[in-house]
């Protein structure tokens, strides 16, 4: 394959990472233990199982963000049916679980946070559940389908 046919894709999960990035940067700053936000008796003790579980789903995300432009790259080498895209499916799968799991545990804060403030962490927090979930049975399913491929293929060339 020609290479920088994958560009558009790797331009947009850089396009994807960067408000993210910014979001746990100067975002998330509204979460800081000084921050007159946290005054409330309600709030109180919401602020730091917040923040560490904001920035601990941050450390999954980036790292499958990582494996998508290392996917890509191997399309782009001519090694999209390998073992190591499968390793990169594979560890997309496992950062998208863990990515659910940990709003799992966050959801009992977010709800807390919600009865306080009013805000719709609830629904946000059913959402990036359910798409990291989507993410994971996607990641799945072609993991399973290009490890199919890769044997149909390594048979083949036993055969010729």
């Amino acid at each position: 394959m020609k290479q920088g046919t994958t560009l558009f894709l790797k331009i947009t999960i850089i396009m994807i990472g960067m408000p993210i990035l910014a979001v746990c940067l100067f975002g998330l700053s509204r979460f800081s233990p000084d921050s007159p936000y946290w005054e409330g008796p309600e709030l109180a003790d919401l602020q730091y199982p917040i923040l560490i579980g904001m920035y601990a789903a941050m450390i999954p995300f980036f790292f499958a963000l990582y494996q998508a432009l290392m996917l890509l790259t191997y399309v782009d080498r001519n090694q999209a049916f390998s073992e190591l895209a499968v390793n990169a499916l594979k560890k997309i799968k496992y950062a998208a679980i863990t990515i659910s799991v940990l709003f799992v545990i966050e959801m009992p804060f977010l709800y807390s946070l919600t009865k306080a403030d009013d805000a719709p962490g609830i629904v946000i927090g059913i959402i990036i559940i359910s798409a990291s979930m989507v993410i994971a049975v996607f990641a799945a399913v072609l993991q399973g389908l290009l490890q199919e491929a890769i044997t149909i293929k390594s048979e083949n060339d036993l055969i010729v």
